[in-house]
């Protein structure tokens, strides 16, 4: 599944954690190495090397985001979604979905684009899995890093439909990781599904029904249109206590 031996993900996980742990520039690089179970400080700053391109010190200086790990469980779903073994029910549990309109300003978006993919797992092929914990090392970004289907006019030639990405002030300044681009996004309303929470296991009926919910949810009646040209529609990372969250761009009908 990973293309690892268990000790060399083990070891990467280690560093993973270091990583984190050294972001908060208030830790002893020596102490870090000990508390990972790594038996010098010389020896952990060759393997953080080897690892992230820079050493521990330089590291924390300057807090470029690394390549760590992303939990599976998406890439799972649409494994299973393509071969039909989802098992979902045919009608969603949509009694507690909650659905809000919230306002985004102009920011900036940095995002790293695939070249055919139109969901998770064919992204993840095409790119890789790591992308999520980079984006997650951007300390300016407004809101979580997101998964996104884009718009046409938000794409370039050759390019998917899905990407990941984050959100930062439309006066962003700071390091773009390798590969991504930075593009301006204008200020937009967007519709908001919120599922109910859900044991972690049963993710892909919690997406599932959600999706079936807002394929067939009419926004007019609640005086909204879609508005997909105005910005990527996105998804947050599934997390069983606040349910699935999905997000549309709409903008409100002219009243009479």
């Amino acid at each position: 599944m990973t293309g690892e031996s268990p000790f060399e993900y083990i070891r990467a996980l280690r560093l993973a954690f270091a990583a984190a742990r050294l972001r908060s520039g208030k830790v002893k690089v020596v102490d870090v190495a000990f508390d990972f179970v790594f038996q010098s400080h010389e020896g952990f700053t060759r393997a953080f090397t080897r690892q992230f391109g820079v050493t521990p010190q330089y590291y924390i200086k300057n807090t470029p985001p690394p390549h760590l790990f992303m939990p599976d469980s998406i890439r799972e779903y649409y494994r299973k979604l393509e071969k039909g073994e989802l098992g979902m029910s045919d009608k969603p549990n949509a009694s507690t979905i909650f659905v809000q309109v919230v306002e985004r300003p102009a920011r900036k978006l940095i995002l790293k684009r695939g070249v055919k993919a139109k969901h998770y797992f064919e992204y993840c092929e095409e790119v890789g899995c790591d992308i999520w914990e980079v984006l997650s090392g951007v300390k300016e970004a407004l809101y979580e890093p997101i998964g996104m289907w884009l718009p046409e006019n938000l794409r370039k030639p050759g390019t998917s439909v899905y990407a990941q990405g984050v959100e930062v002030p439309l006066g962003y300044k700071g390091i773009i990781p390798e590969g991504c681009e930075l593009i301006e996004l204008p200020s937009c309303k967007m519709m908001v599904f919120q599922g109910p929470p859900y044991d972690d296991k049963d993710f892909e009926q919690a997406i599932g029904d959600l999706w079936e919910l807002m394929k067939n949810y009419d926004p007019r009646l609640y005086g909204f249109d879609w508005a997909d040209e105005d910005g990527p529609r996105f998804q947050l990372v599934p997390m069983g206590y606040r349910g699935y969250i999905e997000a549309r761009p709409v903008r409100q009908l002219n009243s009479k």
